[in-house]
């Protein structure tokens, strides 16, 4: 599944570098790890965009090649935070629907409440 099929759309993003944090907002939101040619390798939520992708480019795993490929963008799409729970549970269950399980550097589903 690719980004560009999720809904509600993500039309911003920002390449999976961090030099580039800087040009995050520093909102809540859900947002979305892609490769380059926007196959989905991770979905999530914050409440705060760009600590979190900072966090992410210091984790290892997210750096690496996956068997699906490596993260090249990050997608974002800010949203209040009684929102993103909402959000990123949707996005999830797309994703969940078209391959049967969740992207592959998602761990666990969101929380329902």
């Amino acid at each position: 599944m690719t980004v560009d099929q999720l809904v509600p759309a993500v039309a911003q993003r920002v390449q999976f570098k961090l030099r580039l944090r800087v040009m995050l907002p520093g909102a809540s939101g859900c947002y979305v790890l892609t490769t380059f040619e926007g196959d989905i390798l991770y979905i999530g939520l914050t409440e705060h965009l760009r600590r979190r992708f900072g966090q992410h480019l210091a984790t290892k795993e997210k750096c690496q090649v996956t068997p699906r490929g490596k993260a090249f963008w990050f997608y974002f799409l800010e949203k209040p935070v009684k929102e993103i729970r909402r959000v990123e549970r949707t996005w999830q269950n797309e994703y969940r629907t078209e391959h049967a399980e969740f992207p592959v550097l998602n761990k666990v589903a969101s929380p329902i409440s």
